[in-house]
C-alpha cells in the first residue's frame, strides 16, 4: 500500500471479515499471521486499485455517484474481465436483499391491514384520546370549583366566628 497519510488502519478491511472469509474459503488449512496481514494488505490494495478506476470512469461520464457499471467498467479496463460474470451475480444477489428489506421493513405491508382501515382505527384513538381529555378536564373544573366552594365556606365560617368573637368581646367589655 502506498499511503503516507499515516492512517493505514482506517484504510482497511477489518481482521475479524478477512478471517471469516479465510476460514470458509480454506476451512481445514491453517494460515500464518503474517500470510493473514498480507491477504489483508492484498485485498486493500485491490480496492483501492478498482474504487481509483471507477472514480476515474465515474468523472469521465460526468457522474458524481460512482454506480456498479463504473466498477465493471473499471474491472474491465483493469485486466480483471475474468470476475465481471461473478460481480454480476453478486450484484444481482445484492440488489434482490436490499429489496427484501425494503419489503420487509414496510409496516403497512407486513400488518396487512388496507390502509384505509388503520386510518380509520388511528381517527377512532384519536376520538378516544379527545374524550378522555376533556373528560380530564371536566374533572379537574369540577375540583377547582369545589376547591372554591370549599374556600368560600371556610371564609365564611371563619367571618362568622370573628363576628361572633368581636360581639363577645363587645359584651364582656359591657360587663
Amino acid at each position: 500500500m502506498a499511503s503516507s497519510s499515516g492512517n493505514d488502519d482506517d484504510l482497511t478491511i477489518p481482521r475479524a471479515a478477512i478471517n471469516k472469509m479465510i476460514k470458509e474459503t480454506l476451512p481445514s488449512v491453517r494460515v500464518a499471521n503474517d500470510a493473514r496481514e498480507l491477504v489483508v494488505n492484498c485485498c486493500t490494495e485491490f480496492i483501492h486499485l478498482i474504487s481509483s478506476e471507477a472514480n476515474e470512469i465515474c468523472n469521465k461520464s460526468e457522474k458524481k455517484t460512482i454506480s456498479p457499471e463504473h466498477v465493471i467498467q473499471a474491472l474491465e479496463s483493469l485486466g480483471f474481465g475474468s470476475y465481471i460474470s461473478e460481480v454480476k451475480e453478486v450484484l444481482q444477489e445484492c440488489k434482490t436483499v436490499a429489496l427484501k428489506r425494503r419489503k420487509a421493513s414496510s409496516r403497512l405491508e407486513n400488518l396487512g391491514i388496507p390502509e384505509e382501515e388503520l386510518l380509520r382505527q388511528q381517527q377512532e384513538l384519536f376520538a378516544k384520546a379527545r374524550q378522555q381529555q376533556a373528560e380530564l378536564a371536566q374533572q379537574e373544573w369540577l375540583q377547582m370549583q369545589q376547591a372554591a366552594q370549599q374556600a368560600q365556606l371556610a371564609a365564611a365560617s371563619a367571618s362568622a366566628s370573628n363576628q361572633a368573637g368581636s360581639s363577645q368581646d363587645e359584651e364582656e367589655d359591657d360587663i
